[in-house]
């Protein structure tokens, strides 16, 4: 059992089921006192239920206040794993761009806002931002996603370099293909890109306590991104043609 989440006050949303759910049951396994979140009540009860946890149902950008009453005062870690995947291209619908941007940026954001106040008065705080491999690399056939997903690592990266200093852990967890209904969601650009390698959410749960005792920010549940990522970095270029002859293979099995 970890020493470093026993008894702490855990916040995980959408734990409905999926990466939400593995990262709940985990934390209550580590003996962290856990508030799971969802939008929709019947999985956010049926979850708490399960794993003898605080269910807060409703959207994740507006549930802090009431999970830190939940949890007797404070918040300890704060897992932002709600997200939407929102496939589509540069011609998707702004409200698509606009929903991830709003579910996978601007509600981290919200509740960074909402921590940050009590996280630096107090010198400690965890914040665990559940981002994907296309926050680092990209995602085919999934515009709104891979750009959202970007802007979410960007916002882990400047928590992280801004606040570490003053106490605060942040932890960017970014898996490729995990078997949940996200990646059933993904369809055929998912078939062909990510389930080959997919890997289940307590795998990601693993990686994530893994990465939180040795103090590491970037969390590889595939730790084949590495290279990719280094890839991209060094030779622009040759990654962008590489992914491109993925574009056109996946636009030869009909999108």
């Amino acid at each position: 059992m970890s020493t470093t989440v026993q008894g702490a006050g855990v916040v995980v949303t959408g734990a409905g089921g999926g990466i939400g759910a593995a990262l709940a049951r985990r934390f209550v396994a580590e003996g962290a006192r856990v508030v799971v979140n969802d939008i929709d009540p019947g999985r956010t009860k049926a979850i708490a239920d399960e794993i003898g946890a605080t269910p807060v149902p409703g959207d994740a950008s507006a549930i802090v206040e009431e999970a830190r009453e939940a949890l007797g005062g404070t918040v300890d870690v704060y897992c932002a794993n709600a997200g939407l995947a929102s496939p589509g291209d540069a011609f998707a619908d702004e409200d698509v761009w606009a929903a991830a941007w709003d579910v996978n940026v601007m509600a981290h954001v919200r509740a960074a806002r909402a921590l940050l106040p009590d996280w630096l008065e107090r010198g400690q705080g965890r914040f665990v931002s559940t981002v994907s491999a296309a926050g680092l690399l990209t995602m085919v056939g999934a515009a709104p996603y891979s750009v959202s997903k970007h802007g979410a690592y960007a916002f882990a990266e400047w928590l992280s370099l801004t606040y570490r200093h003053r106490g605060l852990k942040v932890h960017a967890i970014c898996p490729q293909g995990v078997r949940t209904d996200m990646l059933t969601a993904a369809g055929t650009a998912g078939e062909l890109v990510l389930a080959p390698t997919a890997i289940e959410p307590e795998d990601v749960a693993d990686a994530l306590f893994e990465g939180i005792e040795a103090d590491r920010f970037l969390i590889l549940p595939h730790p084949e991104v590495a290279g990719y990522y280094r890839a991209r970095a060094s030779d622009p270029e040759r990654w962008l043609n590489n992914m491109s002859h993925i574009q056109q293979k996946w636009e030869g099995t009909g999108q």
